[in-house]
């Protein structure tokens, strides 16, 4: 729990300002950025360095939770689909795809307001007479709640359940193949 946690603090620091800013403002409708490096420089021009990391805690609020759900979700599946731990594929598709969709589903919300943080989208925010740059977790959920009620949390929850589950299934699988495919090797070798 503590290396997927570390490992989760130090992967978002860096991939945060890549990811969460630069290629969430290069695909907004009539983005004015037509370059990363132009996105970059007028980001930081414009806004300063913090924009960088406006959503960080946002983005650890929902990758954090993200995993253990992902994780535990994958071992309950796995408990039931392959109790005896076997390299079995079909099993790792399985109980991958549906890790990766509950826990898409279940951080949706997070999800959302991170995108808000992130894009800081001039039409969401003059509608609601929003002046300046939106800044925290709190004022993301409470300026999507104003956009949308309940529902505003949840947009978009179909596209990241279907993007998560090929992802998680495939992972799961490859990591599942190579541990099988490492300690087969390892027992081999043996005398």
């Amino acid at each position: 729990g503590i290396a997927g946690s570390v490992a989760t603090l130090l992967h978002d620091a860096v991939m945060n300002p890549a990811e969460a800013v630069v290629k969430q403002r290069l695909q907004m409708f009539n983005s004015p950025y037509t370059s990363v490096l132009g996105c970059v420089r007028a980001v930081h021009r414009t806004e300063g360095v913090g924009a960088f990391y406006r959503s960080y805690t946002t983005q650890l609020t929902m990758n954090v939770p993200f995993q253990a759900i992902h994780f535990i979700t994958y071992e309950l599946l796995q408990e039931h689909l392959n109790p005896h731990r076997q390299y079995n594929p079909r099993s790792h598709i399985v109980a991958g795809a549906v890790a990766g969709a509950v826990a898409a589903a279940a951080t949706t919300p997070l999800d959302v307001c991170k995108t808000l943080l992130n894009t800081q989208e001039n039409t969401a925010l003059s509608s609601l007479n929003i002046r300046g740059h939106l800044s925290g977790m709190a004022n993301a959920f409470s300026t999507v709640y104003q956009l949308g009620g309940l529902p505003g949390f949840f947009k978009g929850v179909q596209a990241r359940v279907i993007y998560q589950m090929p992802s998680t299934a495939i992972a799961w699988s490859v990591y599942e193949f190579f541990k099988y495919f490492l300690t087969k090797r390892a027992l081999e070798k043996k005398p």
